[in-house]
């Protein structure tokens, strides 16, 4: 592991003792690290409407940005899944909010260790600057009705 990650591995490591989990007893640990060189930890926080839970990651990510952080240059996650686990969908997309070129940090319990980056688990992400309902492309399509 990279020596810069290791501080941010080591935070979500002790917030995920801090999860509410009494559900699916499933704790999850995150960390993102500011462009400001902050990390800022969260847990998952699990409610008995499941649809209201809030995973680790958008935690992390609302801590930064209730900091004033709104740039993000690593994030890790520890589980306690072989192989560890990945954000979800939900959390990649407001992970892709705040950076696209992103280092994701994936721990679990055993210790391994797995590095890939949000654009390689969230490709074309949904982006302001692309434009309402305009996904990523190397060219833009005609907006002529077809015939």
């Amino acid at each position: 592991m990279k020596a810069e990650h290791k501080a941010l591995v080591a935070a979500a490591k002790k917030i995920r003792a801090r999860a509410h989990a009494p559900y699916s007893g499933y704790q999850v640990g995150a960390a993102v690290r500011g462009d400001d060189g902050v990390i800022y930890p969260g847990a998952n926080v699990e409610n008995a409407s499941y649809g209201l839970t809030l995973c680790a990651e958008r935690n992390a990510v609302s801590a930064a940005v209730l900091a004033g952080c709104k740039k993000l240059t690593a994030v890790a996650v520890v589980t306690d899944s072989n192989p560890p686990a990945a954000p979800c969908g939900m959390c990649r997309q407001a992970l892709a909010e705040f950076a696209l070129d992103l280092p994701v940090i994936l721990v679990n319990l055993d210790g391994v260790e797995l590095e890939t980056s949000l654009e390689a688990l969230l490709p074309h992400a949904f982006r302001a600057e692309r434009g309402v309902f305009e996904p990523a492309q190397t060219s833009r399509p005609s907006n002529k009705p077809k015939r």
